[in-house]
């Protein structure tokens, strides 16, 4: 059973660009909605919208993860279930890294911690505009 997230669950995640180096994801879903089981490569998160997400990764943890518009986050590579569980719509941008670690020697090393995350730029807050709805 494939773990890419553009097939466990395509009515939410959508590629935007793919090369030898990177694959770009658009994700958006609804209050209450969760995602298949699935994997990300090691990768960037950027928040297009404030959200609140629990995440139920692969080992049996449970992590809670919010974010307000324009925070970004590094993550090594995971699989997780993933719920929305806010008040507000998640709508975020994932850039996977290509060509990294392996998915095995990175795999659930993510740790629950507050993830470190910086202000919004002038280009971060375009991003944001551009793919706002």
């Amino acid at each position: 059973m494939s773990q890419d997230p553009v097939i466990t669950d395509g009515d939410k995640y959508k590629g935007i660009l793919e090369n030898e180096r990177v694959r770009v994801l658009e994700y958006y879903n609804t209050l209450g909605q969760k995602t298949s089981m699935h994997h990300h490569s090691a990768f960037v998160l950027y928040a297009l919208t404030p959200f609140k997400r629990k995440l139920s990764l692969g080992d049996g943890r449970t992590v809670m993860r919010e974010f307000k518009a324009g925070e970004v986050l590094w993550s090594p590579a995971q699989s997780h279930i993933g719920e929305n569980v806010g008040t507000t719509e998640t709508h975020v941008l994932i850039v996977e890294l290509k060509n990294s670690e392996s998915s095995e020697e990175r795999e659930e090393k993510w740790v629950a911690e507050e993830p470190e995350q910086q202000l919004a730029t002038d280009w971060q807050k375009a991003l944001c505009a551009r793919f706002a709805q």
